[in-house]
């Protein structure tokens, strides 16, 4: 979706940035409308515009799927598409949550949900150490796919349970340990490495991580 409604083949008024996103699918001009009709499971806001996932938008999720997810990207909270509260609510808690800017844990109807934050700060770090761990002739998009692989891997079935994709924020060093050794690894097995492979690349990453001690 766009300003001007869901982005799709019929519309002359595409740029070339646009037409390879195309739907071939009829017009829809809101996106409650567009949810519905083309049964949308995933919902991703990165508009800015705040509080865009009404009610109906949100209710038209549930509709399509069990666990719909919903992931309000734009930050700070004031530009969040919805809260969790209203995720959570709309979907009578079903919904796979998570959100560009922090939210506080919830109860509805008994159950304690924890709302995840997407945030850059789970990957990025953990591939710079990895850089630093392998000296890598180039970067390929697929040690990003490892990396999320790798912090996919950290959340526990108690932290799900709760509504985390993510690992608890608590642990984040830890997790970026283990994202980072898991890249360095990729790093070496694809042959980019120019540094040479040490006998334990998980105890390697740890020494060379910078620690905030003075």
């Amino acid at each position: 979706m766009d300003s001007k409604g869901l982005v799709e083949s019929t519309r002359d008024d595409l740029p070339e940035a646009k037409k390879r996103y195309a739907h071939e699918h009829e017009c829809c001009v809101t996106l409650a409308e567009a949810i519905r009709s083309i049964k949308a499971t995933i919902l991703i806001g990165t508009s800015t515009i705040p509080k865009s996932f009404t009610q109906d938008v949100i209710e038209g999720m549930a509709e399509n799927t069990a666990h719909p997810l919903i992931f309000p990207y734009s930050n700070p909270t004031s530009k969040s598409e919805c809260s969790a509260e209203e995720a959570y609510t709309w979907t009578n808690g079903k919904c796979i949550f998570a959100s560009g800017s922090p939210f506080p844990p919830l109860t509805l109807n008994g159950k304690l949900y924890t709302p995840g934050q997407g945030n850059n700060v789970f990957i990025f770090p953990a591939m710079g150490l990895a850089i630093l761990a392998a000296n890598p002739t180039h970067i390929p998009d697929e040690a990003f796919i490892v990396a999320a692989h790798a912090l996919a891997a950290q959340v526990r079935a108690q932290d799900f349970a709760t509504g985390l994709i993510y690992p608890p924020m608590k642990d984040i060093r830890e997790s970026s340990m283990h994202v980072a050794a898991a890249i360095t690894q990729y790093f070496h097995d694809a042959g980019l490495a120019r540094e040479p492979l040490p006998d334990n690349i998980g105890d390697h990453v740890r020494a060379i991580a910078w620690k905030p001690i003075y």
